[in-house]
């Protein structure tokens, strides 16, 4: 009974074997599952050498693998192409778009600029932005002084009387020969008018002029001790001598303060809104009410300097102020900063100054002295600013950089 039973156990162990073979020869064909097949042939024994040889196949097969992304390649280089394409063509609208944004840029300085300030501005409000300009002009004209040569009060009155419609430029070059001749105010009181008048013919109202500086003369002969009071009642009373001229008489011979209401300081004061007055005297008001008393002296030459020099009354140099965000009336003149730069005058624009003999602090400056008559003008323009003319004659008009047709 024992001899089938051993004949049975090799058929049982055959027919196990053999299917373990052809599983492992299809693994093999696939290639994938044949470290399985080999985990499980090598539980009989025998066939796990045999399995173990078999993945040689599936080396051959890896690259197949690798060869299938090489025929993907050229369709990422053409997706990659077309999205290259694709961001230059954005790249080319975004630039146009910037182009098209960057045109209004030039209209910057305009939007930047505050809007007129509300009609209902408190006076707190106006008091300090009136301050600020002041400040800022301080800045920009730290040596602003009188532009009217002088060496004593006599010779301030009578060269501010002289400086009505005309230039203090052209007063400059006519009174070295006015004081020359009558250097007190004795001498001038006796002088022959018809010699007075040849001398005062450049300044224009010849006639007018010498009958007040005459008289105003003969005042302070008469009234004064041949002395230039120091009070504003007083002065007033003298031929030719208003408030204006009073203050800076005050202002500059005496040290008492005073606002110069001249044509520079109404027209300025109008365009920053400061007042809406018209008449010398209530604009005198409105403006001292701003201010304390000790300022007004100075107020008034940053205010003159700067409307001679960049805020003119007919093309105000706008692109090359600077107080534009403190000016309610930006735009009003020329606003691109070359042509601006052209309208500047006197040291902005590297002109001659007014005065043949400025103080020192503005010579340090950069200021250039006037020529006297006749006298040829350097040319020392600045960047930007033209040529001035080569000199300037009695007969000629006042010289160029000068404010030629407004009152100085």
């Amino acid at each position: 009974m024992a001899a089938p039973k051993k004949a049975v156990a090799p058929k049982r162990a055959a027919k196990k074997s053999a299917p373990a073979k052809a599983v492992a020869r299809k693994t093999s064909a696939s290639g994938t599952p044949a470290k399985a097949t080999a985990t499980k042939t090598s539980a009989s024994g025998a066939p796990a050498k045999a399995t173990t040889r078999k993945p040689t196949p599936a080396k051959k097969t890896a690259p197949a693998k690798k060869a299938a992304p090489a025929a993907v390649t050229p369709a990422k280089a053409t997706s990659a192409k077309a999205a290259s394409a694709k961001a230059a063509s954005a790249k080319a609208a975004s630039a146009k778009a910037a182009s098209a944004k960057a045109t209004p840029a030039k209209a910057a300085p305009a939007k930047i600029t505050p809007a007129k300030p509300p009609r209902n501005e408190s006076h707190t409000a106006l008091v300090r932005r009136a301050r600020r300009i002041n400040r800022e002009l301080g800045d920009v004209y730290p040596y602003a002084h009188p532009e009217l040569d002088f060496e004593n009060p006599f010779q301030l009155v009578v060269a501010t009387v002289l400086s009505a419609q005309t230039t203090d430029l052209r007063v400059n070059q006519t009174t070295p020969a006015l004081f020359g001749k009558y250097p007190t105010p004795e001498d001038l009181a006796a002088a022959n008018p018809e010699e007075v008048e040849e001398i005062l013919r450049p300044t224009g109202f010849f006639r007018a002029k010498t009958k007040s500086v005459i008289g105003l003369s003969k005042a302070l002969r008469d009234d004064f001790g041949g002395e230039v009071p120091g009070r504003l009642e007083d002065l007033v009373k003298l031929p030719g001598v208003g408030r204006k001229t009073a203050f800076v008489v005050l202002g500059n011979a005496f040290g008492r303060p005073g606002i110069t209401v001249d044509t520079h300081f109404q027209r300025l004061v109008r365009r920053w809104q400061w007042t809406d007055a018209t008449e010398p005297d209530k604009i005198e008001t409105a403006i001292g009410g701003l201010f304390p008393k000790s300022e007004w002296t100075m107020l008034s030459h940053h205010v003159i300097f700067h409307g001679r020099r960049i805020c003119h009354a007919r093309k105000p140099a706008c692109g090359a102020c600077p107080i534009v965000p403190l000016c309610p009336a930006y735009g009003e003149g020329e606003t691109d900063p070359e042509k601006a730069q052209k309208l500047l005058k006197y040291e902005k624009g590297g002109f001659p100054g007014q005065r043949l003999n400025p103080p020192q602090s503005y010579l340090d400056a950069g200021g250039i002295p006037a020529p006297p008559l006749g006298a040829t003008i350097p040319s020392t323009p600045a960047p930007g600013a033209s040529a001035p003319g080569a000199s300037a004659s009695s007969s000629a008009g006042p010289a160029p950089g000068s404010p030629a047709r407004e009152a100085g």
